[in-house]
């Protein structure tokens, strides 16, 4: 089983860099009320910090994420090996969709204890304004209050404790248990569905179709538990805000309308079908090869 934590590191690391500027949009969309669409903000961000904005904070997400994808992949498998193995008592039999929800569930359950302080400075940094060296005035602009991830991590723990670097942990468990539930088994029951007649394995299309269409599914479901765990990790800069999940989503829908709650949704569907789809092609790329050396 070691496999499938190799092969989700791969394909999660790949992922992140097919889809890290859409990322950035989408973050900055949620939690800043100062653009009026996704255009506006491309343009902005471009216009402000060029190229190297869409990229703030990248570095940690690339290992971080890699980690995080082992640990999903790698849970979720062997987590649907143990269930099989306890329900019909061998592991190898088809999993029914219940035991493939449940293993995506514990899979995003296990990776937010591992992912929540890399995703809290990922959009400290993604919402930290600061314009490019090349159209920046050094007498007029204060500089950036993060350097890096690192550094980011390192002030988190020095203003806000250790349990800053946890901020929107819960919004975080509310977003990723059910959407890699959905994930899983959206993914399971398509590429089931795209395998062609007398084959036991979908060719490359259905994959990548499968993919894509299944980290679309995921984030349409928990787009807004996105947005309040985004405003609950850019809290702690300045005064705070809001005193938690619920407190967060009544002020925010009182101040901007149930609308809020969806804010990002499109560049979310528009980011998650290129990244799942390099995702689970790599992850499957990478198993069948190791089945073949295997042998």
């Amino acid at each position: 089983m070691m496999a499938d934590f190799v092969a989700g590191a791969v394909g999660g690391a790949f992922g992140v860099a097919v889809g890290y500027p859409l990322d950035t949009i989408k973050v900055r969309i949620q939690t800043q009320r100062a653009y009026n669409g996704v255009w506006h903000c491309m343009r902005s961000t471009y216009k402000r910090e060029k190229i190297s904005g869409f990229f703030k904070g990248m570095s940690m997400p690339v290992s971080t994420v890699s980690v995080s994808s082992s640990i999903i992949f790698g849970t979720y498998r062997n987590c649907l090996h143990k269930i099989c193995k306890l329900r019909y008592g061998n592991a190898e039999v088809k999993p029914s969709k219940l035991d493939i929800f449940a293993s995506g569930y514990a899979a995003g359950a296990v990776q937010v204890v591992v992912t929540s302080p890399a995703d809290v400075a990922k959009v400290r940094l993604q919402t930290q304004m600061h314009p490019h060296p090349s159209i920046q005035s050094a007498s007029l602009v204060s500089k950036p209050k993060y350097h890096g991830p690192v550094h980011c991590l390192m002030t988190i723990v020095r203003e806000e404790g250790f349990l800053g670097l946890y901020k929107g942990c819960s919004a975080l468990m509310c977003r990723d248990c059910p959407s890699f539930a959905t994930y899983f088994l959206s993914y399971a029951v398509l590429r089931e569905w795209l395998v062609p007649a007398g084959q036991n394995t979908p060719e490359a299309v259905g994959v990548l179709l499968s993919g894509g269409c299944a980290g679309i599914l995921a984030w349409t479901l928990v787009t807004p538990m996105d947005v309040i765990k985004a405003r609950l990790q850019v809290d702690g800069l300045g005064q705070q805000k809001y005193r938690g999940v619920l407190h967060c989503i009544t002020k925010s829908v009182k101040q901007e309308g149930v609308r809020v709650l969806f804010k990002g949704l499109g560049l979310n569907c528009l980011r998650a079908f290129p990244v799942n789809m390099v995702v689970f092609f790599t992850y499957e790329m990478i198993l069948k090869l190791t089945k073949q050396l295997a042998t």
